[in-house]
């Protein structure tokens, strides 16, 4: 790693966790870079190095302004076209490159105009490669379309229509107005409790969802 790359990288680090903040985003922008999810929680953590080569894919894929990784910010500098790119998993470009520390200055490699020409096939081969791409299509379909629901159940989780925070909020102002009985104070206490867990333990278990359903692969 470059001098100048191992200055900026607790910057980039503490911009990149600023970006995934919000429950679910660590995991929504992992896909949106093609990454596991957990390869990417490393590098928040200080666990794993990453690449100015991965920086700017972050800013291209979520629409940030170039170079704005390299200077720390705070929540409210966040443009709101990256944040809405990374809450609807949206992204903006394809990234292609690679998080591992080393020099490569490409970050978005356009798609080859023209393929290269395949080998020549023996005739009685034809029909089974036409059948398993027929399969291998129509895996792919289910497949996308079960991971779009459950990204949609997601979103749900996220963006409520009553937030749970105003909800926490009205109740203990009912706890807080009445002199309840000790028992009934620990036992609205408690549910809150529980139903915050509980929607953190269901997010994760979505996630989870999402990334086995990202690795099938129909020859499985």
């Amino acid at each position: 790693m470059e001098d100048s790359d191992e200055l900026l990288l607790p910057v980039w680090r503490a911009n990149l966790v600023l970006l995934t903040s919000e429950v679910g985003a660590a995991t929504r922008l992992a896909r949106m870079m093609t990454f596991s999810a957990s390869y990417l929680k490393l590098m928040l953590s200080g666990q794993r190095e990453f690449s100015e080569e991965f920086v700017r894919g972050v800013e291209a894929v979520t629409g940030l302004p170039g170079g704005w990784m390299d200077v720390l910010h705070t929540g409210p500098d966040i443009p709101p076209n990256a944040r809405e790119a990374i809450d609807n998993e949206q992204p903006l470009a394809r990234f292609r490159g690679t998080a591992h520390p080393v020099r490569k200055k490409t970050v978005l490699r356009p798609e080859p105009i023209f393929l290269q020409p395949q080998p020549a096939r023996r005739i009685e081969e034809q029909p089974l490669d036409v059948e398993a791409h027929r399969r291998h299509a129509h895996f792919r379909k289910v497949r996308d379309l079960a991971t779009q629901e459950v990204r949609r159940f997601e979103r749900h989780l996220l963006h409520a229509p009553v937030e749970l925070a105003s909800m926490r909020a009205k109740v203990e102002d009912v706890m807080a107005a009445a002199e309840l009985d000790d028992r009934i104070q620990a036992d609205l206490a408690g549910r809150l409790e529980q139903i915050d867990k509980h929607r953190n333990m269901l997010l994760r278990h979505v996630e989870k969802l999402q990334a086995l359903l990202s690795q099938l692969d129909d020859s499985e």
